[in-house]
């Protein structure tokens, strides 16, 4: 008997989503910090064993919309919450803030079963866990809550069985030696913007887009040409930094990141260039992979 299915991991943004799935995974797919909107897109990680797939989604925290770019985020969202065999919503003990209804509604009408993951708990206490507990299933009753530690693994364990007993038979829907949906250059790119995200404060992590224009392998080692577009030529400025300083250390986290992933050499050029309010244009945010 083979078991299958697509477990959608939801959340606000900073819940844990991207710890979890890289926790659940045993591998680094989704890139991870403290920013909130560190994830843009929907990233399936596909789990394998003799007997078992189980398709992780993992998606953009949900937020109200501001600008075409979160728009696209939400859409991403949206499509998550129609395909799913269970659903894991992720929420953090440490945010004090009220989640939000339509999501809610939305789990409690769906026929899916749904788990409450209570993530962060090694920086609370049993207080706290016992009323978020009671909390949450006073508001998603059919639910199964598990109190965790993704970043830590605690009782992250218990999550994969959990899921197996839960899941229909099917046949694999990827074979069985594919991890993810992802291309090669969406990890370069993630790769790169996550690195962004931990050296630039501000406004600019989150006005930068990354495409890899080449990514070409030869002789063991892995050429790859990236740009960076920002929105105005200041930011262009701060991305570069003094004597392109700012751009190298970028540059170099990422290649060591890069040579872990793919377990190659890599040789990284990093271009800078303008692309005027690109978040708020449908043409660009099209182009850029944002339907």
């Amino acid at each position: 008997m083979h078991k299958a299915g697509f477990v959608n991991i939801v959340g606000k943004p900073n819940a844990g989503k991207s710890t979890l799935l890289n926790q659940l995974m045993g591998e680094k797919l989704a890139i991870v910090t403290q920013k909130a909107q560190t994830t843009r897109r929907r990233i399936f990680g596909i789990y394998n064993e003799e007997d078992l797939q189980i398709v992780f989604s993992d998606t953009p925290g949900v937020l109200e919309p501001k600008y075409g770019l979160q728009e696209k985020m939400m859409d991403f969202v949206k499509d998550s919450l129609q395909d799913a065999d269970v659903f894991l919503f992720i929420v953090d003990i440490l945010d004090k803030t009220e989640p939000f209804d339509f999501l809610v509604e939305k789990l409690n009408k769906i026929p899916v079963p749904v788990l409450i993951l209570v993530n962060k708990i090694d920086a609370s206490n049993q207080e706290d866990l016992e009323k978020a507990m009671e909390m949450w299933h006073e508001r998603i009753p059919k639910a199964e809550i598990l109190p965790i530690s993704a970043l830590k693994g605690f009782n992250t364990e218990v999550i994969l069985p959990k899921l197996k007993s839960l899941l229909p038979e099917n046949p694999p829907y990827y074979d069985k030696d594919q991890y993810t949906d992802k291309s090669e250059r969406f990890f370069v790119n993630e790769a790169i913007r996550e690195k962004i995200l931990l050296n630039y404060e501000k406004e600019i992590p989150y006005s930068v887009e990354v495409v890899t224009e080449m990514f070409k392998e030869k002789e063991g080692i892995i050429f790859i040409d990236s740009i960076i577009y920002v929105e105005r030529d200041t930011q262009k400025g701060i991305i570069i930094g003094h004597k392109g300083e700012a751009i190298k250390k970028v540059g170099t986290e990422a290649r060591l990141d890069l040579e872990k992933f793919f377990s190659k050499k890599i040789h990284l050029n990093l271009f800078v260039k303008v692309k005027k309010d690109w978040r708020k244009n449908d043409r660009d945010l099209k182009n850029f992979g944002y339907r």
